[in-house]
């Protein structure tokens, strides 16, 4: 790891900071070196609109003037003029519009009692025929001083150690801070007197006439202030007891901009005098140039950047031994926004794409913005934003389009800009845009769109664009179909249902494209959706549960389901019951008994109907329990025909049975009863007397069937013929305007 040890301590010359002129003086070197108007705006000025100077961030002194600095070049005529915080800055009796440009505040003053402020971000605003500019922003602040909220404290050291004063104010500019030894200035050629920028008095090799009352001295162009005193005693020698070596004070976590000077700093005390040295935690070399070390072991690195930044550590050792101590502290530089890339001012012919791209870099890296002439330009239209807004597309551009368009990159340390020019070429003779546009809605997934031709220039034509998007949707996900030029209509087709879309249409001829039609909006047609899934759960003897998949779109369109029900023996339904389109169950009660077989009960019917959005099946629930714990006695062609069916039904007269009651029979194998030989056996038959009814297809779960010993078995599953569904809509939950259709007959197995 690479180290850089202590050296003979020497004072920089850059930590010595020159009297600051007087007020009068200073104000009137300013305006004798602002830049002077030139004599017309159109001698020696391109033709590109352009800032030579920009304002800067500063900070004034309230009650004097100031001046923010702005010269701007480009074709005449240019007007100059001032925002504020965004807004334009009215000129008046507090501030006047210099002849170059620049704005000159008259005497700056704080916001008190309410009154305005002239602390705030200013631009400097220029416009020509072209188009509009903005400079940078330049934050202006009022200078100030605060009280010191860290006094030095006394200090008691030994003949030969370190004593160390501090002392902490707040100011802007940053006060620049000297120390006062019984009222009189420190003497500074002292070396073993060390002065730090942030306020630090560190005093090595103490003596007895080192004794003294300190106070520490902040002034800068707002205001001077002293410190309380503090007092330093010096002891007598201690150099025969050995210590440790310790580090009293380490470096503190720094954050700074580029070019600025930072200062780690190390005070150490042991016996022997601990040696000094600083290394990086990664490794790295921290290098010699633009670096000092002041004092005993205190690191200044002059006109730091972002390679600068990192973890420094400072680390005493005992002479001759691997006996040390470190400290560390975190230094990290920022970098204000710059440009590695400028966007350029282009020329395109009308109808075509115009893309302008910049790249800014910074430490953090920056945020960017695009103006067009002076407005914050988002992405909408034809206008789109990417790769991290560092390019901007606008598509068919047209004569609306040509501005002065800008990049603005900024972070926490600062912001710059960048311009360019859009010039649209209008060729002679182009179409106009297509006119009478009109969309309708043919189906749920189609629309036909017809228009009517340009006003004139119309022999050229190639040939139309029709370009398509949802309403909803961002341009960037807009796509085009081509059509002939002999044509004024096209369908879109694959369409979504239930929603609305954008439609506009442009004119191609060799030499580009017409301006773009009025858009227009369409919305397809709604359709009733698919049945979702029905299942049945018993609940118990007398309810059941109907389940079925959410429809989410269902409910954004406040679509909901129609429920109705009957017994198989009865004629009419029970219903319509309502329900929203959020929901996916419903609970039926109080039915009766459902299922059940004990002594004495012969034969139990069970049948439920569930009609959702006129999904059609056929369900037959009927049960004959006769000869329920006897084995078959013949082949199941011959079997009595007073079973029950799920899910499915006979055929009718020579018919077969169905795949559901096939997996019926699985589900409950049939057997006939004991000790009766001769009885009919059981089965399913096509003279079974149950009914048939159009039903929708359920699945029953959790099925339970309790049986008992038969004493008595009949066939009493004769059911009144087939019940005639509700008259207002089919069988099944419809979708309000669907019509009901007939049911289809179960496949054959």
């Amino acid at each position: 790891m690479a180290a850089l040890r202590s050296a003979p301590p020497r004072r920089p010359p850059a930590l010595r900071r020159p009297r600051p002129l007087p007020l009068p003086l200073a104000l009137l070197l300013l305006l004798l070196l602002l830049p002077l108007p030139a004599p017309s705006w159109g001698l020696g000025h391109p033709n590109e609109l352009a800032f030579a100077v920009e304002p800067n961030d500063d900070i004034a002194v309230p009650g004097q003037p100031m001046v923010l600095g702005c010269k701007v070049e480009g074709s005449p005529p240019v007007q100059v003029s001032w925002r504020k915080n965004g807004a334009e800055l009215p000129e008046g009796a507090r501030s006047t519009l210099m002849a170059n440009g620049s704005l000159l505040i008259h005497h700056f003053r704080l916001q008190e009692g309410g009154g305005p402020s002239d602390e705030g971000d200013y631009e400097c605003v220029a416009q020509n025929r072209f188009g509009l500019l903005v400079s940078r922003k330049a934050r202006i602040q009022a200078a100030t001083m605060s009280d010191f909220h860290v006094h030095p404290q006394a200090v008691v050291g030994e003949e030969g150690g370190v004593a160390r004063f501090q002392c902490q104010i707040h100011g802007l500019p940053k006060p620049l801070i000297t120390w006062e030894k019984n009222r009189v200035p420190v003497d500074t050629d002292d070396e073993r007197y060390t002065l730090l920028p942030k306020g630090v008095l560190q005093i090595t090799g103490l003596r007895a006439e080192d004794s003294g009352v300190f106070h520490c001295v902040a002034s800068n162009i707002a205001s001077v202030r002293v410190s309380h005193g503090a007092r330093l005693t010096v002891s007598g020698s201690g150099s025969g007891v050995y210590k440790e070596p310790t580090i009293l004070v380490g470096p503190e976590n720094l954050t700074l901009t580029v070019h600025q000077t930072a200062v780690l700093e190390c005070v150490a005390t042991g016996n022997p005098r601990p040696i000094v040295s600083w290394s990086r935690l990664d490794g790295r070399p921290i290098g010699v140039e633009g670096i000092q070390v002041l004092g005993t072991g205190n690191l200044i690195i002059s006109d730091v950047s972002v390679q600068h930044s990192g973890v420094y550590v400072c680390a005493a050792n005992r002479p001759g031994t691997r006996v040390r101590r470190t400290a560390q502290g975190r230094l990290v530089v920022q970098a204000p926004a710059e440009f590695v890339q400028h966007p350029q001012s282009i020329s395109r012919p009308a109808g075509t794409t115009a893309m302008f791209t910049c790249q800014a870099q910074g430490e953090p890296p920056p945020h960017v913005t695009w103006l067009k002439n002076g407005q914050v330009l988002g992405p909408g239209g034809h206008v789109r934003l990417k790769n991290n807004n560092s390019t901007l597309s606008i598509s068919g551009v047209g004569p609306e389009d040509e501005a002065i368009y800008q990049c603005v990159a900024e972070n926490i340390a600062g912001s710059s800009q960048a311009s360019a020019r859009l010039t649209v070429l209008w060729a002679e003779g182009l179409p106009g845009p297509p006119r009478n546009v009109r969309a309708v809605s043919v189906s749920s997934t189609e629309v036909q769109v017809s228009w009517s031709e340009p006003l004139a220039h119309t022999k050229e034509i190639i040939g139309y664009v029709l370009h398509i998007r949802k309403a909803a949707d961002s341009p960037k996900l807009e796509y085009q179909e081509a059509v002939s030029k002999s044509t004024f209509q096209h369908l879109v087709r694959d369409l979504e249902p239930s929603t609305a879309y954008s439609f506009y249409i442009k004119a191609y001829t060799p030499r580009g494209a017409s301006l773009a039609s009025v858009p227009t909006l369409a919305s397809t047609l709604g359709e009733a959706p698919a049945p979702p899934p029905l299942s049945v759960r018993l609940l118990g003897s007398s309810s059941l549960q109907l389940l079925w998949k959410p429809w989410p779109r269902l409910a954004q369109h406040n679509g909901g389901f129609k429920l109705f029900y009957r017994p198989a023996s009865a004629a009419s339904f029970t219903g319509p019951i309502l329900l929203p389109g959020t929901v996916s169950s419903y609970n039926l009660s109080q039915l009766g008994i459902v299922v059940g077989i004990h002594i004495g009960v012969t034969c139990i019917v069970f049948c439920v109907l569930f009609l959702l959005f006129g999904q059609r099946g056929r369900v037959l629930l009927c049960k004959d329990v006769e000869n329920q714990l006897s084995p078959p006695q013949g082949p199941r062609s011959q079997r009595d025909p007073g079973i029950l069916a799920l899910n499915g039904v006979s055929r009718g007269e020579g018919g077969h049975l169905g795949r559901d009651a096939k997996e019926l029979e699985q589900l409950f194998p049939l057997t006939g009863s004991p000790g009766q030989p001769g009885s009919k056996p059981t089965g399913l038959s096509a003279s079974a007397p149950c009914e048939e009814t159009q039903l929708s297809m359920v699945q029953l779960r959790d099925f339970n069937l309790v049986s008992g010993r038969m004493t008595e078995a009949k066939s009493p599953c004769a059911g009144p013929g087939p019940a005639p569904a509700p008259q207002d809509v089919g069988p099944g939950l419809l979708s309000e305007g669907q019509t009901a259709q007939p049911p289809a007959a179960p496949a054959s197995q």
